[in-house]
């Protein structure tokens, strides 16, 4: 089952068995992607996908937009989450990838609170208001786990839609620690530079914490 690289496996053992458990279905879906061999480091941790949905289910949240589906791993967890009337939005490019969170999510019976676009999320972002589905509603939680130079466009598009409670949650902002071991890896380049935007973002708060490969919480704080 999937672990954290930046914790003692020990540690890590202990936290997944004070975590919610982990039902069968979660387990399938693990050891499926873990079967794909090196694709396989894009899904979520098993703390990173409980602590989504304990997030959806502190929020309330009604409507959450989830960038970077991969095999559905965090969109389970988020879904389970919903209260009645909840919908997630997800966002991804791979069709391949995207089948098999299909697949699990209708095993799951949560299918129907889920919508999946394929394609560029900068340009879905960017028709955001024509869509039926949102229907002009607030953002109560975004996760953004996709291509890391876009991160700067997800935040500017994101932000200015989250309810006022609303969390926008980035991951790998430690890049397996190449943000600051000065890897010449672009995407840790990126990374650093997207982690000093949102420190230097004084309309909203942020905070980084280390879970899974990195997490950012950023809330608004002004219009």
């Amino acid at each position: 089952m999937n672990h954290n690289p930046h914790l003692n496996p020990k540690i890590y053992e202990y936290l997944l068995r004070h975590n919610p458990p982990v039902d069968d279905l979660t387990a399938q879906l693990v050891a499926e992607t873990e079967a794909m061999g090196d694709a396989a480091r894009m899904q979520v941790g098993l703390d990173q996908a409980a602590f989504l949905g304990f997030m959806v289910g502190l929020l309330q949240a009604r409507l959450v937009v989830e960038i970077g589906t991969f095999t559905g791993l965090s969109s389970l967890a988020m879904a389970r989450a919903l209260p009645p009337g909840g919908r997630i939005v997800c966002l991804d490019v791979n069709e391949e990838f995207t089948a098999v969170a299909r697949r699990y999510w209708e095993r799951a019976g949560v299918a129907d609170r889920i919508t999946l676009r394929i394609g560029p999320a900068a340009a879905a972002l960017a028709s955001w208001d024509d869509w039926e589905e949102v229907a002009g509603r607030p953002i109560d939680l975004a996760f953004v786990d996709a291509d890391k130079g876009g991160y700067p466009d997800y935040y500017r598009a994101l932000t200015p839609r989250l309810a006022p409670q609303g969390v926008l949650i980035a991951d790998n902002l430690f890049m397996n620690g190449g943000v600051v071991d000065r890897s010449p890896d672009p995407d840790a380049a990126a990374m650093t530079e997207f982690a000093r935007g949102l420190r230097d973002d004084h309309g909203t708060e942020t905070v980084l914490v280390p879970l899974g490969d990195g997490l950012s919480l950023t809330r608004r704080v002004r219009s």
